[in-house]
């Protein structure tokens, strides 16, 4: 049978989402899925074949990679198991075991056809940021930028990301994936006060893309520069073209669809 379930987590704290591997053998180091994958194979017990040796033990599948840093409100992960579960307990259990920054929710049964990252339709991700010069104690992790941002002009840059085009100027070296082509179907930004919200939707992101888009936009605001030169980076298909890849504290997957 196979399972899927939300997954929320505060990233500081570890090596990204995914475990970390050197030589195929996993590295002692925090991960969200060595995490994942520690509380379930605690609850479910694997079964022994026929020759005396153990099943594999419970490995997840998560709906994308996340960075160090990098939160989630969102991430859909599957897994399956010969196990039939109870919800509920389940999920208490879970979530009883699992470390204080780390929790989950909405289990349910799904199709064996489910794939919780080829599956996926979409995913909605915001990078928050403080928009002052003086800091503030309750800021948190939140990158603070000291001159003035006009999220009028923000916006007309981030339109020019909206469609399907080659993001290759917002990629950083590291992605396995040679295809470099992404649908972005919404890029918002707003002010909450001190606060500056970018909301991206994209059918697929590349390795550190939403990070050099904010850098991107930093970029054009502090140099005054017009917000066409967007439209100038996008189309160039190069990495130097682009702005800086902002800090990954802020970055937070909200929702996948399928």
């Amino acid at each position: 049978m196979r399972y899927a379930f939300r997954v929320q987590y505060i990233g500081k704290n570890y090596a990204g989402s995914q475990l970390q591997l050197c030589k195929g053998v996993p590295i002692e180091t925090p991960t969200i899925q060595g995490e994942l994958e520690k509380a379930l194979c605690t609850l479910i017990k694997t079964k022994m074949c026929d020759d005396g040796t153990y099943k594999r033990p419970i490995k997840t599948i998560f709906s994308g990679r996340t960075d160090r840093g990098v939160n989630s409100r969102g991430q859909i992960v599957h897994f399956d198991t010969d196990e039939c579960i109870v919800a509920s307990k389940f999920l208490y259990q879970m979530n009883e075991i699992l470390p204080p920054d780390i929790s989950v929710d909405e289990l349910r049964e799904v199709s064996e056809k489910f794939h919780a990252q080829k599956s996926a339709k979409s995913r909605h991700y915001r990078f928050e940021f403080i928009n002052r010069r003086c800091k503030n104690a309750f800021d948190g992790d939140l990158m603070r930028v000291k001159f003035p941002i006009d999220v009028n002009r923000m916006q007309k840059s981030l339109d020019y990301l909206i469609g399907e085009h080659d993001f290759s100027s917002f990629k950083s070296s590291g992605t396995l994936n040679p295809s470099k082509v992404c649908t972005l179907t919404k890029a918002e930004c707003k002010k909450l006060g001190d606060v500056v919200v970018i909301d991206i939707v994209g059918n697929r992101f590349l390795y550190n893309m939403v990070r050099t888009i904010v850098g991107t936009l930093l970029e054009i605001e502090g140099h005054n520069l017009q917000p066409e030169h967007m439209k100038y980076v996008l189309e160039a298909h190069d990495r130097t073209k682009a702005g800086q890849t902002v800090s990954p504290y802020g970055l937070t997957l909200l929702e996948v669809t399928y």
